[in-house]
Parts: structure tokens; C-alpha cells; sequence
């Protein structure tokens, strides 16, 4: 990536932002499978900008981070300057190194609000927002977009050509448009199109489960990087598995750390990512709110493994941290709990 774009990181596979998920005991849990030596750029949950400059960013529930917690990378739901301004400003003293903006959420609720992907209906305003952005800050400024409101590709060169104009130093492609959300296929030829005619890097996302989906989007569509969301809460040891093989060594929570082979070893290894997911929630939370992370969490990844709307079903009707934790050593102590390499639930 460009200088702008953190020189410093040298890892190809971020995490996605994503509500409810890439809070900070995830991300925290993460960092353990980072390759030692592997520097990536790292999420949080979509941030208000209408809230962020009055919120304490080193309390708040969607803003906590970690101790020593660097490349730290925000992104912003926003379409006014002042807003903006002082959102950026007051992220960069939370320890921002990067800010990303917002248009590609599809949910009603931002879009009533003229955010996420409505703004892909109009290239003038998309672009505004982005100067917004720049104008308000010295931080790299990224945008995540979708494959816009329908399938016109003369449309989306446009737009991402007047985000680039507009100062944008990298742009994010998840390649559905906006009223499809997960359905069907993610089209990564669209992530091959906007990096031929871009200048600036771009980030490639969708539908990535494997690591050799990692390499595959890698090589097909020749992006600069590949943004990953819930399969990482699945297979989390991804990133060690691509570390493995772009040739680093180690990895940074457990230097006894075995990479999963077999769908038993994946589904075992997922047990004890849970675990330590329990550990960093009741660090940086309490009881309920964890619980709440946590099964949601749960919810999200389940569905990579074998008898996983039983272990769902358990998990859901806990009501402490520590009968969470029994449930899920008595689950996984099953020798025959496996994981699948894919799954096709997009909902």
C-alpha cells in the first residue's frame, strides 16, 4: 500500500468493521493468530459521527481498546462536515492512524439517514463527503463501498474515480449491490475492474472463507489487500494459515500454536478461540453486555460447525460468564465436532 496507507503494514488480510463483532475482546483474541512480524490495519464497529465527538471514546462500549492496541483504523458513518471534523480529531487522540468512511452498510436505519450505501445514489454528494473527510484531517482516509444501488458498471468506474479525485487513499470493494446485502455470489470480477482503473490501492471483500480464498482473491483480481469478516470469528487461525504461507513464523499469542489440519483439529481449535473470546469480554466488559458479544459472536460463526445450532442453542441461555465457559468446555470435549470449509448462509 501507499505510504499514506500505513506504510508499515506488511500483511495482506484485514478484519471486516462489523456491528456487534469487531469490538475489542475480538479484536484482541485476534491479535493471538497474527503472524509475529505481520503488521495489519484494524477495524472497529461502525462509529456515529453525530456521537462520536461527544462520546468518551477510551469508555465507550464500541470504542474500548486495548492496551498497546496500534494500526488502529475506525470506521465512521458521516455526511457533514462539522461532524466530520470533530470526529476525526477526537479519534485521532483516541490513537486512530486511520479513518474509514462508510458507504456500504445497507440497513434501514442508516439509510434513513442518508448514510452507509445511500450514498452511492448520488456520485457528487459521495464524493463531498470524502473531501469532508480529508478537509477535516491529516489521517488516511479510506472508503468502503458496495457494488452500488444496481449492476451499471459505467456507473461504479464513475464513482470510484470521483472518490479517488475526491483525496480518497484507498477504497474497499464488497462486489453485491446494496439490495441483494449477503445473497448469492459475491462478484470479485467488479474488484478486478475498479483496480485497473484505480491509481489508489484497493481492498478486495466478499465472500472469503479460506485461506485459499485469500490467495485466490489475491491472484484473480490483482487488489492490494483482502478484507475478511465473519468467517474470521469461524476460522480465526486464517491468518495464521496465510502467515504460514507467505513465509512467517510463529505466531504472536502462543508460540506453541499448531495450525488446525483436520475438521476435528478446526472445530477443536474454535472451542479454545471461544475461550479466549471469554476471557478479553470479561475483561473489558461486564457480565450482561459480554454475554450479549458473546452469543451473538457465537450466532454468527456457528455455522461452520457440525451440531452447531445445538452448541448455538446452549450457549444462548446462558446466564454467567462461568456457565458459559462450562458449556463450551463440555461441548468441544466431543472428539467428533467438526467444521466445514464453507457454508453457504448469507442471511
Amino acid at each position: 500500500m501507499q505510504a499514506k496507507l500505513l506504510g508499515k503494514v506488511n500483511f495482506p488480510v484485514m478484519l471486516a468493521p462489523m456491528v456487534g463483532l469487531s469490538h475489542v475482546a475480538f479484536r484482541m483474541m485476534l491479535r493471538d493468530y497474527l503472524p509475529v512480524g505481520a503488521t495489519t490495519l484494524w477495524p472497529t464497529e461502525m462509529l456515529n459521527s453525530r456521537k462520536i465527538p461527544k462520546q468518551d471514546l477510551a469508555a465507550h462500549p464500541m470504542s474500548l481498546k486495548g492496551e498497546g492496541e496500534t494500526e488502529l483504523w475506525p470506521q465512521i458513518l458521516g455526511n457533514e462536515p462539522e461532524p466530520i471534523k470533530n470526529s476525526i480529531a477526537h479519534l485521532k487522540e483516541w490513537g486512530a492512524e486511520a479513518i474509514d468512511i462508510n458507504m456500504g452498510c445497507p440497513v434501514k436505519k442508516a439509510l434513513r439517514h442518508n448514510y452507509g450505501v445511500a450514498l452511492m445514489g448520488d456520485i457528487k454528494y459521495a464524493s463531498d463527503v470524502v473531501r469532508m473527510a480529508v478537509d477535516g484531517g491529516d489521517l488516511p482516509v479510506s472508503v468502503k463501498i458496495r457494488a452500488g444501488l444496481q449492476n451499471d458498471q459505467s456507473f461504479l468506474k464513475d464513482f470510484v474515480l470521483s472518490l479517488e479525485d475526491a483525496g480518497a487513499d484507498w477504497l474497499t470493494l464488497h462486489p453485491r449491490i446494496a439490495g441483494v446485502k449477503r445473497r448469492g455470489r459475491a462478484d470479485w470480477e467488479q474488484i478486478a475492474f475498479i483496480t485497473d482503473i484505480l491509481n489508489v490501492p484497493v481492498v478486495g471483500n466478499g465472500d472469503v472463507q479460506t485461506c485459499d480464498d485469500v490467495f485466490a482473491m489475491l491472484e484473480q483480481t490483482g487488489c492490494y489487500g483482502v478484507m475478511v469478516g465473519r468467517a474470521l470469528t469461524a476460522r480465526p487461525w486464517l491468518l495464521s494459515q496465510v502467515g504460514e504461507k507467505l513465509g512467517f513464523k510463529g505466531v504472536l499469542g502462543d508460540k506453541d500454536f499448531k495450525i488446525p489440519q483436520t475438521p476435528q483439529e478446526e472445530a477443536s481449535e474454535y472451542g479454545r478461540s471461544l475461550l479466549k473470546l471469554l476471557i478479553w469480554l470479561k475483561i473489558f466488559y461486564e457480565e450482561n453486555p459480554g454475554l450479549i458479544r458473546f452469543k451473538f459472536y457465537v450466532k454468527t460463526s456457528h455455522v461452520w460447525l457440525n451440531f452447531g445450532h445445538s452448541f448455538y442453542s446452549k450457549v444462548r441461555v446462558c446466564k454467567t460468564y462461568q456457565e458459559t465457559k462450562q458449556v463450551v468446555e463440555s461441548f468441544f470435549s466431543n472428539s467428533t465436532i467438526t467444521m466445514t470449509q464453507k457454508t453457504d448462509l448469507r442471511e
